[in-house]
């Protein structure tokens, strides 16, 4: 699985933005997919995750009620809307996938195995 990252940029404080993971290769609809994020100085922290085959979604408390992860498994591409940012929010953005990923390591991006290239969101108060 090749993951492609993408619709990162530069919002105002309280702006939106909608970051897309394209996805290669077959089965896609089985893999849970997350967000992850790293700031400059800062350790890489999870973001948000969609479980495979209708499975349920998971997010950081500090995105909760701000962020929606979605996938559109005819086209291969998983979706994080942004809403509300807030200059807290700039960081790289990375997607991940794996085919399996138990429940308890779900937060822990030792537990993905593709990677995709980032892409930098950057909010300005």
């Amino acid at each position: 699985v090749q993951l492609q990252a993408s619709g990162g940029g530069l919002v105002q404080a309280g702006g939106s933005l909608r970051l897309f993971c394209a996805a290669s290769g077959q089965s896609f609809r089985t893999y849970t997919v997350g967000w992850f994020r790293q700031a400059p100085g800062k350790e890489r922290e999870f973001v948000a995750t969609i479980r495979g085959n209708g499975g349920g979604t998971y997010y950081a408390d500090s995105v909760k009620d701000r962020f929606t992860i979605s996938r559109d498994n005819n086209k291969n591409t998983v979706y994080l809307q942004m809403n509300r940012l807030k200059p807290d929010d700039t960081a790289v953005y990375y997607c991940a996938a794996s085919r399996q990923v138990i429940l308890s390591s779900i937060r822990n991006f030792g537990s993905y195995y593709y990677w995709g290239l980032g892409t930098q969101v950057t909010v300005s108060s």
